[in-house]
């Protein structure tokens, strides 16, 4: 293969890998992961300096998003069961989480400097999982 001319990158195993960054982008994979069942999320994230755009390839995934009151604290979540081959971004400070099926492949294009340090999150209690549980067992029944 000519590397120099193409770069061939997959992902199949759990959880989330980048597969290309390129300057100011990149794209990564996210596979069903158990941390990520409705009823095990820990947090919800933003993205201070960049959108985030997803793309279910395969499966089944759930977009979270989160409005919060002026404390911070969570007052409503809007869900989104994504299609396949549709593009969905997240606005920049927006928290957001997912949740996925088990044959589930997400791909996810961000800046490439995207990091823990520029993205803050809201650690949700039992109350909150239990609401994204109830969302995902009425999508998915």
């Amino acid at each position: 293969m000519n590397s120099h001319l193409l770069q061939v990158s997959e992902f199949n195993t759990a959880g989330y890998s980048p597969v290309v960054d390129f300057q100011t982008w990149r794209v990564a994979m996210l596979n069903y992961i158990d941390e990520l069942q409705a009823d095990k999320i820990s947090n919800f994230q933003c993205h201070n300096e960049t959108d985030e755009v997803f793309i279910l390839l395969a499966g089944k995934c759930i977009l979270f998003c989160a409005e919060l009151d002026e404390q911070g604290c969570i007052i409503d979540i809007i869900s989104w069961d994504m299609q396949i081959n549709k593009t969905y971004n997240i606005k920049r400070g927006i928290y957001h989480t997912h949740t996925l099926s088990e044959d589930a492949k997400v791909l996810i294009v961000e800046n490439s400097d995207t990091s823990d340090a520029n993205s803050p999150s809201i650690i949700i209690d039992d109350s909150v999982r239990q609401r994204l549980l109830k969302i995902t067992t009425s999508l998915w029944s």
